[in-house]
């Protein structure tokens, strides 16, 4: 009887057991399925999710372009003047309500101030001197006292020069905002977009480390880079920023210490403007740079030939006016008849020329005489000429000794010599 049961109860458990296993079975795969389901649901609501995104931003790039372009067409006009200023550089930069000035002239001249009346200017956003040469910021003092200048920028390197000087004061005095650009720094000024290129740092090399910026109004770019040379063009190349232009003005009032080919290539303008003084000493613009700049097929045009040269866009295309009618041609450069004329000129200085001017009762006045006159004084090489020319005016000849190189024993023979005036 015991046994009789056991085994229908065995067969019972058996069954039971089986049935819970099919049935757990069954749950798994359900479980599995639905998981699955879902997987593939989401998978499926990701890829609808990408697509709606790619759509999205797709019509949102499509919209900023719209808006870009839209920008562009309704820019205003911006006008570009390359003033004429002799042997020296100022170039106002002008478009609706705002104005920009880079550099200031020559500390001789009151063309800039001038020029700026001319326009109907009352105020600046922002005056720039590239570098504190006197044929830079030479008016800048005037500038900043005669209109309202809401920032000023400097490189940071100085000047023992008199112009210097009298620029810093009428900055500090002026209440406008001061700053010194280093490469990298980003701002706009309206539509007028500025980027630093140049210097990263300074050293006390004041042509070198001219403030060199690239400026962009809609599609349209202008470069400037004050009186950097070579080198300098080079850092800037190689610093990952473009340089590429459409509108260059040439470094250095189209020097050849400046517009290394390579530089030139990269920054690949269509036009070619550079500042310069009408049969000036120095030979500017060089042969060679005038020479490259054309090879290349880059319209050239400079103040000594065309005078007060306006380029106008409208942030797509642009338009170039001149004072004169002209073609630069290529010259000789004053470097090599300097080098050539360097020991003539200093041995002429000492004998008939010397003698000529101290019995006629002239002197050659250190304030306003040219780069060959003033190699006529004692110990005034090409070189010591450059500087001098650089760190106008003095208020006297003792004052030469701030060029470097000049001591108390040279300005005694230069006092004693005669030649050298103050006027």
């Amino acid at each position: 009887m015991f046994k009789r049961l056991i085994l229908p109860m065995l067969m019972a458990i058996f069954l039971v057991a089986c049935g819970q296993g099919v049935e757990q079975e069954s749950s798994d795969h359900l479980t599995n399925k639905v998981e699955i389901e879902q997987k593939e649901s989401v998978v499926s609501l990701e890829e609808e999710n990408a697509e709606d995104n790619t759509e999205e931003q797709s019509e949102s790039g499509n919209e900023e372009s719209s808006q870009k372009t839209n920008q562009i067409e309704n820019l205003g006009d911006l006008q570009v003047h390359y003033i004429d200023v002799g042997q020296a550089d100022a170039t106002l930069l002008q478009y609706g309500e705002h104005t920009i000035l880079f550099d200031a002239g020559d500390w001789r001249g009151n063309e800039v101030v001038n020029y700026l009346q001319s326009q109907g200017i009352t105020n600046l956003d922002l005056v720039i001197g590239s570098h504190p040469d006197a044929d830079h910021i030479g008016q800048l003092a005037d500038v900043i006292n005669q209109f309202s200048v809401t920032e000023v920028w400097l490189s940071g390197n100085e000047s023992t020069s008199n112009t210097f000087q009298r620029a810093l004061e009428a900055v500090l005095t002026s209440g406008a905002n001061y700053h010194e650009p280093r490469a990298g720094e980003e701002y706009d000024i309206g539509p007028m977009n500025i980027k630093v290129l140049y210097p990263n740092s300074i050293t006390g090399a004041s042509n070198e480390e001219s403030i060199s910026l690239l400026f962009t109004y809609g599609e349209v770019t202008f470069l400037f880079t004050g009186d950097a040379d070579q080198s300098a063009e080079k850092r800037m190349m190689s610093s990952g920023n473009s340089v590429d232009a459409d509108i260059l003005q040439l470094g250095h009032h189209g020097s050849s210490t400046s517009s290394n080919q390579a530089f030139i290539e990269a920054v690949s303008p269509e036009v070619a403007i550079y500042s310069a003084g009408s049969g000036n000493s120095y030979g500017h613009p060089h042969r060679e740079v005038v020479s490259l700049i054309q090879n290349l097929g880059i319209q050239l045009y400079g103040t000594d030939v065309h005078g007060t040269i306006i380029v106008t866009t409208d942030g797509k295309d642009y338009s170039i006016k001149t004072k004169k009618d002209g073609t630069v041609t290529p010259k000789n450069t004053a470097s090599n008849q300097s080098d050539s004329n360097e020991s003539s000129d200093s041995n002429s200085s000492s004998n008939a020329d010397t003698s000529t001017n101290q019995s006629n009762g002239s002197c050659v006045n250190i304030n306003t005489a040219s780069l060959e006159e003033v190699q006529r004084i004692k110990h005034i090489g090409p070189e010591r000429a450059h500087d001098l020319i650089d760190l106008r005016p003095f208020s006297s000849v003792e004052d030469l000794d701030r060029i470097k190189g000049i001591g108390p024993a040279r300005i005694k023979d230069i006092v004693a010599e005669g030649i050298a005036c103050v006027n």
